[in-house]
This record gives structure tokens, sequence and C-alpha cells, in this order.
């Protein structure tokens, strides 16, 4: 399976126009943003888990990074709300669970394969304007929040995405609200005008550049 899959080109996703494709597991639902593979993909999803519903344990040789955007997502490591930034490196194994539902943004297969740091932020208890993920050689990530009104611009010499978790701002002609996504290819410049209700974003960048 191939979606958005050419790195070279931009890409924009938006939630409300994107079906819901059921998983293997019995109340797990997904929205595919890009995806290279099957079942094993290196992939950019948001999953909604139904309340009480599971996956089996696993095992993420490439790696799994998530944000959860609504309810608690679990495992046996414990409780993650709303705001909850996650990194589980390649050969880590969890059995993810919720008992009263969960929607989550996750990236998987993305990781250097050496990587081995383990990351757990809680973004929602920060209020500041830039809050850093995690960073590396190869791509950084952070949450910002923007001012109503304001332009933004960025280079992106290595490609970057930018998801919507409150909020919104327009950019290349289209207007991105709540949980929409944009991707844009190494070299590519973001210019945006954020709304009048501000805008609170999830940024990566740095990542793409090896796939083009």
């Amino acid at each position: 399976m191939r979606i958005n899959a050419d790195f070279s080109q931009r890409v924009a996703i938006f939630f409300a126009e994107t079906p819901w494709v059921p998983s293997p597991a019995p109340g797990v639902e997904r929205k595919m943003l890009d995806r290279i593979g099957d079942e094993v993909a290196r992939a950019t999803t948001i999953v909604r888990f139904a309340p009480g519903s599971a996956f089996d344990a696993h095992t993420h040789d490439g790696g799994e990074e998530y944000l959860v955007l609504d309810g608690v997502f679990q495992d046996e490591t414990g409780d993650f709300p709303v705001g909850s930034y996650v990194r589980n490196p390649p050969t880590s194994h969890h059995t993810p669970a919720t008992a009263p539902g969960a929607t989550i943004l996750v990236k998987l297969h993305q990781f250097d394969p050496a990587d081995r740091s383990q990351v757990q932020v809680d973004t929602a208890a920060s209020e500041a304007p830039v809050v850093p993920l995690f960073k590396d050689a190869q791509e950084a990530v952070s949450i910002e929040t923007w001012e109503a009104g304001s332009q933004i611009s960025r280079q992106g010499p290595a490609g970057m995405e930018v998801f919507v978790i409150e909020g919104g701002f327009s950019e290349g002609g289209d207007n991105f609200g709540r949980w929409d996504w944009l991707r844009l290819p190494p070299g590519a410049v973001f210019e945006g005008r954020v709304g009048p209700s501000g805008a609170r974003v999830w940024i990566k960048t740095g990542h793409l550049a090896q796939l083009v």
C-alpha cells in the first residue's frame, strides 16, 4: 500500500474529508495520512480507539511516536491523557489499550535504527509558545502556539510536517483547522496566516530529505 508516498510533493489532508478505515483490531479505526507498506508500514496515521479496545502485544522494530489528541491512551507504562507526547524507540514493545477511548496521531517506522531514546512529555502542562519535544541530528519536533492573525514564515530545507491541534491557519490557498495535516517537501517554505482563534500546532522538521 502506498498513500501520499511521493515525498517531493506538498500534501494537505483535511480531517473531515478523510474516511475512517477499520484496522485488524476490533474497535480501532484509522485515517491514513501517508503510508508505505501494509500492516507493517512506514506510516503517519490518526487512530481512534473505541472505549475498551486494544491491540495485541507487539514490538516496534522501527519505533513509534504519538501525540494523544483525545481521551486517555494506555499501556503497561501508564496512562497518557490528552497532550501526552511519547516516543517508543526501535525494539520497544507494549500492549496498547484504552478503557475510556482515545484518539492519537501516530508515526511508525520513521526512527533512526540506532535511536534508543524513550521520551514522554506532558505538553498540556506547559503554556510556553514553543514546547520542544525531541531533537537529534535527523529531526526536530515541537508544539508551538501561534497568535491570532500573525504571519508565520519557516524554511524547510529538509521537509516539514504541521498538524493542527487547535485553531487554524491558511497556507498555499488552503485553510487548515483542527486535526488537519500539512506535509511540505524538502526545500519548501511555509508561509502561513494564523486564523482569528490562533493556532496550536505540532511541527516536525528535518526528516524528509532522505526520502526524496
